[in-house]
C-alpha cells in the first residue's frame, strides 16, 4: 500500500516480548490468495464498505468490515479502463503478494473482480510509519506543553524494534527473489501491537540470474539509491538496503535524511553527506553510468562522520553500533552495502535477537 493506504491514528503500545520476528510464520510457504469473480451475484456480500481512507494514483482505499467474521479489512479499489484494462501495478501487486506470506508483510486476503473494478482485500493496519512518527511527535508536544525544541525522533529502543521488523520483511522478499523497489515510511504499516509490515508492492519485481535490466524510475526520490539516481538499470537487492538505511535514519531524527527536490539535488545532498565516489577511492562502479557527469567527477567532497550526517550533537548519546549499521547500509557503492541477512545479524540487534529467540 502507498502513503494513501493509511489508517486510524495509533500512538501507544509496547513491543510484544513473545513475538517471533526471527523466523517466518507457519504460513510462510507460497499460497495463492483467493480470487472471486463477482460478475454474477453480490461481489461484496461479506464485505461492508466503511469510510474512505485514502486515494492513490490508481486506487482508492476504504476501511471495510468482513460481516461474517467481524474483522476489519482494507479494500483497495482499482477502477478498470475499458481500453487499457487492469493497471500493471495492480497485476504486479497481486501476483507477488500471492506468494509472500510473512509476519512482516501485509496480508492479501482476497481479490474481487468485476467488469468495472478490481478490489484487493488486505488486512487492516492502524497506521503507516510516517503517521506513527507524526503522532508520537504531537503527543510529545502535548505532554511537554510546548512546540519548541521538541525532539521528533522515536525512542531508540523502538527504532531498533521497527528496524528489525523492516529488515526481516525485506529479507523474506529477497530470499524469495523479489525487490520491493519502493520502501519508504508511508509504505510500512503498523498495527496496534506495534507489528510492522511491508505494504504496496505495486513497483516490486521478481529478479533472476542473470539480473534483468530494470527501469531507473523506481523508489520515491528521498529513498532512492545513488546508483539508481546516476542511471543504473542493473540494480539488485542493494537498492532496497539503501532505502532501509534512509528509513532507519529518519526514525532516529524524525525527518527525512536526504529530502531532495529532483535527481540532481538528491545526489548533491547525498554527496555532501557521504562524500563523492572519486574521493572515497574507487569510482569504477559508477564511471560508466549515464548520469555520472564530468561535473560530478570533478567534485572532491569528503564524507562526514555519521553523527554529523544525522545532525546529532556531540552530547547526544547514540550507540556506535547503530551508527555502524547505518554506515554499512548507506554505502555509495552498491556492492559494498550489506545484505538484509547481514543487517539482521549486525551487533546492534544482539540484545533484541536474544529476546526473541
Amino acid at each position: 500500500m502507498s502513503q494513501q493506504d493509511t489508517f486510524a491514528d495509533q500512538t501507544g503500545g509496547v513491543p510484544p516480548a513473545s513475538a517471533d520476528y526471527n523466523q517466518p510464520s507457519s504460513s510462510s510457504s507460497p499460497r495463492s490468495a483467493h480470487t472471486s469473480n463477482a460478475g454474477s451475484g453480490q461481489p461484496f456480500s461479506k464485505f461492508k464498505q466503511l469510510e474512505k481512507i485514502g486515494k492513490g494514483t490508481y486506487a482508492t482505499v476504504y476501511k471495510g468490515l468482513n460481516t461474517k467474521t467481524g474483522q476489519y479489512v482494507a479494500l483497495k479499489e482499482v477502477q478498470l479502463d475499458s481500453e487499457e484494462g487492469t493497471p500493471s501495478t495492480a497485476i504486479r501487486e497481486i501476483s507477488l503478494m500471492k506468494e509472500l506470506k510473512h509476519e512482516n508483510i501485509v496480508r492479501l486476503y482476497d481479490v474481487i473482480h468485476t467488469e468495472s473494478k478490481l478490489t484487493l482485500v488486505f488486512e487492516f493496519m492502524d497506521n503507516d510509519l510516517k503517521q506513527y512518527m507524526d503522532n508520537v511527535y504531537r503527543q510529545r508536544q502535548k505532554t511537554l506543553g510546548t512546540t519548541e525544541n521538541v525532539p521528533k525522533g522515536l525512542d531508540l529502543a523502538l527504532v531498533k524494534f521497527f528496524a528489525y521488523q523492516l529488515l526481516n520483511g525485506v529479507n523474506f522478499c529477497h530470499e524469495n527473489r523479489i525487490l520491493h523497489r519502493d520502501l519508504k515510511p508511508q509504505n510500512l504499516l503498523i498495527n496496534k501491537n506495534l507489528q510492522l509490515k511491508l505494504g504496496d508492492f505495486g513497483l516490486a519485481r521478481a529478479f533472476g540470474i542473470p539480473v534483468a535490466t530494470f527501469s531507473s524510475e523506481v523508489v520515491t526520490l528521498w529513498y532512492r539509491a545513488p546508483d539508481v539516481l546516476l542511471g543504473s538499470r542493473n540494480y539488485f537487492t542493494s537498492i532496497d538496503m539503501w532505502s532501509c538505511g534512509c528509513i532507519i535514519a529518519e526514525m532516529i531524527t524524525g525527518k527525512p535524511l536526504f529530502p531532495g527536490n529532483k535527481d540532481e539535488h538528491q545526489l548533491k545532498l547525498i554527496f555532501e553527506a557521504l562524500g563523492t565516489p572519486n574521493v572515497l577511492g574507487d569510482d569504477t562502479w559508477c564511471r560508466n553510468l549515464p548520469k555520472y557527469t564530468p561535473e560530478i567527477q570533478s567534485l572532491g567532497i569528503y564524507p562526514k562522520d555519521m553523527k554529523d550526517v544525522l545532525g546529532i550533537t556531540a552530547n547526544q548519546n547514540v550507540d556506535p553500533q547503530l551508527l555502524d549499521l547505518l554506515s554499512c547500509l548507506l554505502q555509495l557503492n552498491p556492492d559494498l552495502r550489506i545484505s538484509s541477512q547481514q543487517a539482521l545479524e549486525h551487533p546492534w540487534f544482539q540484545d533484541l535477537r536474544a529476546q526473541i529467540m
